[in-house]
């Protein structure tokens, strides 16, 4: 697969925000910097780090899959993309309740680039 094709670019794409969520939740747990973990109720935290998860793995399985040519992930990446969109708007709105404006612009961005990521694989795969 050429990487800079359409395919390639969703699939590092995939792939290295499949890694920074991976790390990012990683050093937020091992640092203990997830204050929702130390409040009475964590069931919505657990829940939402093991979907995070989830979805990172799902990221880098079908970014992998793309660029060795997985039929399969042609089907799995909209799938993982779409729930890459999902949290990062519920993502974006926790960070907006906290007035985090860098974050927001971070989140933001990785929704216009996931939209366009999932209107790709759309647009190419219908050729």
């Amino acid at each position: 697969m050429d990487l800079l094709s359409a395919w390639g670019l969703v699939a590092g794409y995939s792939v290295l925000v499949g890694i920074a969520m991976t790390g990012m939740w990683v050093f937020l747990l091992l640092k203990d910097q997830v204050p929702e973990l130390h409040e009475t109720k964590t069931r919505h935290i657990t829940l939402h780090i093991v979907a995070e998860f989830l979805t990172a793995v799902l990221l880098i399985v079908s970014g992998a899959g793309l660029v060795l040519s997985g039929e399969w992930a042609r089907t799995l990446s909209p799938v993982a993309l779409g729930m890459l969109l999902y949290t990062c708007i519920v993502s974006a709105g926790k960070y907006a309740d906290d007035n985090d404006l860098p974050m927001v612009a971070m989140f933001g961005v990785l929704i216009i680039l996931t939209i366009v990521a999932i209107l790709a694989m759309l647009v190419f795969s219908q050729g």
